[in-house]
């Protein structure tokens, strides 16, 4: 699976939120400052080409869904995270987050319920 540019996740975060959709409502689905209608139209002929998006013809206009799940960017973008930035250790990118603070005891609780519950398995 490719990667997305900052422009195209964008485009493909509304796909996900608001589901099937002209290219005239992603754009206002958009924050703001808006792209162009012209420059939405392009990405979204560009994730199509990448095999993210798909469209249905509808009179003279098209309608976009997405064909990638959210969930499976998700999980090979997680996984790509720590391959290059941490030397595929999962430890290393929790302990990045426990050293920053960027993690409170609550989530570090769940964590730790959720390796449990592995455990089990």
């Amino acid at each position: 699976m490719e990667r997305l540019t900052r422009a195209e996740e964008e485009v493909m975060q509304v796909l996900w939120r608001i589901g099937p959709a002209f290219a005239k409502d992603i754009r206002q689905a958009m924050p703001k400052p808006r792209p162009a209608i012209t420059t939405v139209s392009t990405i979204v002929r560009i994730l199509e080409a990448k095999g993210f998006v798909d469209h249905e013809v509808l009179g003279r206009s098209h309608r976009y869904t997405a064909r990638v799940h959210k969930a499976d960017y998700a999980h090979r973008s997680a996984r790509r995270l720590l391959k290059d930035y941490f030397a595929g250790s999962p430890q290393a990118l929790v302990s990045s987050f426990i050293e920053r603070a960027d993690i409170d005891a609550r989530e570090l609780e769940a964590l730790l319920a959720l390796l449990k519950q592995q455990r089990k398995r």
